[in-house]
């Protein structure tokens, strides 16, 4: 079977009307080139604004990046940031919302959080997760519910499962702006509230 691009099938439409997702990614100390390769295809699927490398990241322009990448690393905008500190100061200083991935006691649940666009996302190492020097900068710590017996995901699937919440939120938002039903409304609707509105119109 053929595989279409997404654009061309019926689900795009109400994608149409979308701006660019206002979402910046800050990949801190990610070792591996698989993983940032992977992130970088993500990016490119959700229409990410741009990608930042920081730390020991290897550089979308590396092989191995660009082996699980397939191309995005020429469709997405990146940047190397060599101080990731001063990267996020300034990043806040434009408006962003800094949001850090990690699974720290006081975290929000990735679908409770209220994201504030723009949005800075900040992935840190596979390991280690992000060291308290760049914690500190967050203006929140979410993280997504585990409820098996591992405590976290691979950082490039991580990051898919908040890229996609985060596009899922903004055409919301972006459809309420409208003045139109979302497709959570429509989800969350009982048909019985329209039936007993009607009655007593």
């Amino acid at each position: 079977m053929e595989r279409l691009p997404f654009q061309v099938t019926r689900g795009a439409e109400v994608y149409d009307a979308l701006p660019p997702l206002p979402v910046c990614v800050v990949l801190h100390d990610i070792r591996s080139m698989y993983n940032v390769g992977a992130i970088l295809r993500t990016a490119d699927a959700a229409a990410v604004a741009r990608l930042y490398v920081a730390g020991i990241s290897p550089l979308p322009t590396q092989n191995g990046v660009a082996k699980t990448a397939l191309g995005a690393e020429e469709t997405v905008p990146w940047e190397q940031a060599p101080d990731a500190a001063a990267l996020v100061a300034t990043l806040r200083e434009r408006g962003h919302e800094i949001a850090a991935l990690e699974t720290a006691p006081h975290a929000v649940d990735l679908f409770d959080w209220k994201p504030r666009f723009p949005v800075c996302l900040l992935l840190g190492n596979e390991v280690d997760g992000l060291p308290p020097e760049i914690l500190a900068t967050a203006d929140v710590c979410v993280r997504i519910p585990m409820l098996g017996v591992k405590h976290s995901l691979n950082v490039a699937t991580a990051a898919g499962v908040v890229l996609y919440e985060l596009l899922r939120k903004y055409r919301n938002l972006h459809e309420r702006a409208e003045g139109k039903r979302t497709h959570d409304d429509l989800l969350h609707h009982n048909p019985n509230e329209t039936v007993a509105a009607e009655a007593h119109g």
